[in-house]
């Protein structure tokens, strides 16, 4: 018996990295599976090809799975929306949405082209709504649905040089927030994974110092994409139905439940502020409290286990 017996559920990305191991992971586990990938490259500027999706799919049927390939860009709502429509139309339903899908188009900000901003946007932002949005009123209709959806640190903490990507990851964890209070009486769930794994899209990033040749070696060899969908199928499967409306990171064989922002410290002033008292006195109080502002390396600054 598996956890996704007898549940159908689509992968978008699904032809590499994560995707393709939860996949893969999601059809060991009993689950019909919609492969979906545009076969298209980490930067989103070419126009893609069905085959990489269709080979995923192909291997989950030659091991004994069920599965349909889709090679629809998750940028188009119609596109999403003939997702669902074939899990439907294959497989009789649809109970989960894994959607990892992404590209990178790394620069710094004041050098970052609009183009670059609006690409990375539209994929990660635009396509998580489209997923979602396609996929929400036919889990509220059934009482039952589980979205897995992809932050990343560079959001929640920052990495340099990833404005666009972080700007849309930390919109996705916004928006899986609402959907899951939104959902809670209907048995539509959402959550959100910040992955540590490596992948084509993370073998882009330039290596520049030997620091960062020591940290891409550790990616490499600690921590993997089959790691990160251990946690994302069982987020998605209904033994975690009590789950819904919080971010994880998944790092090697590390799970962390992440924080939410909450005030962490609070000040008044009975005559009210003026700049300079906000300056002398509430900020320098607050001072202690505050963030420094270190990359994800600052605060994962240990080898995963």
């Amino acid at each position: 018996m598996g956890q996704m017996d007898g549940k159908t559920v689509i992968v978008t990305g699904g032809a590499g990295g994560i995707g393709k191991e939860c996949a893969l992971l999601a059809a060991r586990e009993g689950a019909k599976v919609v492969v979906n990938d545009l076969g298209g490259s980490v930067k989103g500027d070419d126009s893609g090809s069905a085959g990489p999706a269709q080979l995923v799919a192909d291997e989950i049927t030659a091991a004994g799975g069920e599965a349909v390939s889709n090679s629809d860009s998750v940028t188009d709502m119609n596109g999403a929306k003939a997702m669902v429509e074939q899990a439907l139309d294959t497989f009789g339903g649809l109970h989960a949405v894994i959607s990892p899908a992404g590209i990178l188009r790394d620069k710094i900000f004041h050098k970052m082209a609009d183009e670059d901003w609006h690409a990375v946007i539209d994929v990660h932002l635009t396509g998580t709504y489209n997923m979602t949005k396609a996929a929400v009123n036919h889990f509220r209709e059934q009482e039952e649905g589980s979205f897995v959806l992809f932050t990343s640190t560079s959001g929640l903490i920052g990495n340099v040089g990833q404005a666009n990507y972080a700007a849309a990851k930390m919109g996705i964890a916004g928006l899986s927030r609402i959907v899951a209070m939104e959902g809670v009486n209907k048995n539509v769930r959402s959550n959100v994974i910040a992955p540590f794994a490596w992948t084509r899209m993370i073998a882009t990033i330039p290596v520049k110092d030997e620091a960062s040749a020591e940290r891409v070696d550790r990616m490499k060899n600690m921590m993997r994409a089959d790691q990160v969908a251990q946690l994302a199928v069982g987020l998605a499967a209904p033994g975690s139905d009590d789950v819904s409306g919080q971010i994880f990171v998944a790092r090697g064989n590390e799970i962390f439940l992440m924080s939410q922002p909450r005030p962490i410290r609070g000040i008044g002033k009975i005559e009210g502020w003026t700049p300079e008292t906000v300056i002398n006195h509430a900020l320098k109080a607050m001072k202690p409290d505050m963030y420094e502002l270190g990359a994800t390396t600052s605060v994962f600054g240990w080898d995963p286990i």
